[in-house]
């Protein structure tokens, strides 16, 4: 009884009952903070993981200017039926270079944080263009003009150089080359794409969206979506895990 009378009393006098509450947010906050001043990096890197190429970059600005991140998340989280469905579930590392990342906090679509590779160029084009044409129920609104659209990319070293500020390891030569690269990526007979390989791992080379003519706001976008969840070989991640 008497514990239950110091009780009612910190309920009933404010002052004390804010500064005791005060007192444990703050051991709890110090308990959770003070570790990361001694971590390097929060995030394990994974073998595979790059920036984005510049093609890839852009049709990230893209897929976040039209909102697609509204009704798509990437993150698969760790439970059997999200893995079941879309894939291995999401690393830190994944996102790393992100800003801001594209998690999500609804889907009414599906997840894409594995889409890379699951679906042809033409698939995607198409699913752009014409949605209800690839996936009768969808309510995705058509996004044809991205197919008409010329890629503007003058602005494409001043992109990377902000992106190199906030921590993404663009070298200067990426910067240097960061228009050549974003076309070359796009034109598999330029004579630029052994320069991107040799900047970028597992970069796809080839006409996204069917008209080698011009680069468009649709080579960009789907560059970027075959590009997702395609870096790290979860297949050794596994096997590594299985190790320890």
């Amino acid at each position: 009884m008497a514990a239950l009378d110091r009780h009612g009393r910190i309920e009933r006098n404010v002052t004390l009952l804010f500064v005791l509450s005060l007192i444990v947010v703050s051991i709890g906050g110090i308990v959770q903070i003070t570790p990361l001043f001694y971590l390097e990096n929060t995030i394990e890197k994974v073998e595979g993981m790059r920036p984005y190429t510049p093609l890839e970059l852009t049709g990230r600005n893209i897929y976040v200017r039209e909102g697609c991140y509204v009704c798509h998340s990437q993150m698969i989280r760790p439970f059997r039926d999200e893995v079941e469905r879309y894939g291995h579930y999401s690393l830190a590392a994944e996102s790393m270079y992100d800003h801001p990342f594209q998690w999500g906090s609804k889907r009414t679509g599906p997840d894409l944080a594995r889409v890379g590779g699951r679906y042809s160029d033409e698939w995607h084009v198409q699913h752009m263009i014409n949605p209800q044409e690839v996936v009768p129920e969808s309510i995705m609104p058509s996004y044809a003009f991205l197919a008409s659209t010329p890629l503007k990319a003058d602005d494409m070293a001043a992109h990377l150089r902000a992106n190199q500020i906030v921590g993404v390891p663009y070298t200067g030569e990426m910067i240097e080359n960061a228009v050549a690269d974003l076309r070359a990526q796009a034109d598999p007979d330029s004579d630029d794409t052994d320069g991107l390989e040799e900047r970028y791992s597992s970069v796809n080379i080839r006409n996204f969206d069917g008209n080698p003519g011009t680069v468009t706001e649709m080579d960009a976008l789907v560059a970027y979506l075959q590009m997702l969840g395609t870096l790290v070989d979860f297949d050794t991640f596994k096997a590594e895990q299985s190790g320890r």
